[in-house]
């Protein structure tokens, strides 16, 4: 999961939000359309965690239905936030707002989808579900390394990310013992 998403960080020509200099190979894009690529290729991981933890649950892999909840409830608390992230500086360079929104829930989209795909794998092939949570657990420490640390310290006022990371991490830990 950590080399794919490392090739697909390569391969794909994005721009993170506070960054003034594009990553992946020279493209013609706008800034804004770069941004919107890191955000979906960031919700690829997400939507493929959800699929694993339900694809486990139903084939009684090891992982309990109240788990796969648990993660999916967590996963869409976080994007609540995520969406209002993206459609903020879409807003500012100009964008309606119609149109700002439609932008930040059509790069959710690709959870779903990735959540689908991965679940109908590991549905039909239980011996593989070891491998695609590994994979699954890779991509988003990849995510969590190379994007949401770095961001979340940028600014004058990083504590208050530290302490909203905390605030979620312990909101997880009681959505695990409550549910699971």
């Amino acid at each position: 999961g950590f080399a794919f998403l490392l090739m697909m960080d390569t391969l794909i020509p994005h721009m993170h939000l506070e960054s003034l200099e594009s990553e992946g190979p020279a493209s013609s894009l706008s800034k804004t359309t770069k941004m919107l690529l890191a955000v979906t290729l960031h919700n690829i991981p997400e939507g493929m965690a959800v699929g694993v933890a339900l694809g486990g649950s139903a084939t009684r892999g090891g992982i309990t239905l109240m788990a796969a909840i648990t993660l999916s409830l967590g996963i869409a608390i976080q994007n609540f936030p995520e969406g209002a992230i993206v459609s903020m500086p879409l807003l500012s360079e100009g964008m309606n707002k119609q149109k700002a929104f439609l932008s930040g829930c059509l790069t959710g989209i690709v959870e779903p989808a990735a959540s689908i795909i991965t679940s109908l794998f590991v549905a039909h092939i239980v011996s593989i579900l070891p491998y695609m949570l590994s994979f699954a657990a890779g991509a988003m420490l990849y995510v969590v390394v190379e994007e949401l640390i770095p961001e979340s310290q940028n600014g004058k006022h990083s504590n208050i990310a530290t302490v909203c990371f905390a605030l979620g991490f312990a909101l997880m830990l009681v959505l695990d013992v409550a549910l699971g």
